[in-house]
């Protein structure tokens, strides 16, 4: 994979600079984030969580939602994250599906942690099997769920994502 070029500290500063409007916002958390494509910003964000009561509404995935409706596609081929902080289980999991260029960040997790924002617990989730998860989860009805993913693969009208 080719190196992504360095990252542009204006942007970085505008990113931090979300991230304290958003904290000093009634109910706005601490992050922001924005993306950008041939150096121009084409969406920002920032943590919305207890704003809009969704747990989802993290500042990257909000940037990531806002941008693939301007671009008009579920991809940011091309395009640049950045973050005020490194992005937690979720945010890297909606960043690796959108499939940016490179993700520039400027506070670490380890950061996050110490003002509460710990993603330990998810970190150390995920490798377990399903069945030892602190929340619990139960496979259900997979042989109708496999046929779903079989009529997909034989449909030839498909979109891949």
């Amino acid at each position: 994979m080719n190196q992504p070029p360095g990252g542009n500290a204006a942007l970085m500063r505008r990113v931090i600079e979300l991230s304290r409007e958003s904290m000093n916002s009634l109910n706005g958390g601490p992050f922001g984030a924005i993306v950008v494509k041939d150096n121009e910003v084409i969406s920002e964000g920032t943590n919305s969580v207890t704003l809009w009561n969704d747990p989802t509404a993290h500042a990257e995935v909000v940037a990531i939602r806002r941008a693939c409706t301007a671009l008009n596609t579920f991809q940011l081929s091309g395009c640049d994250i950045y973050s005020s902080c490194e992005p937690c289980p979720m945010c890297l999991g909606a960043i690796y599906w959108a499939r940016p260029r490179a993700v520039y960040f400027a506070g670490e997790r380890t950061d996050a942690a110490m003002s509460g924002f710990d993603d330990a617990l998810i970190y150390d989730e995920l490798p377990r099997p399903p069945y030892q998860r602190s929340i619990p989860m139960v496979q259900m009805m997979r042989e109708q769920a496999v046929e779903v993913l079989k009529a997909w693969n034989a449909k030839p009208d498909k979109t891949r994502y």
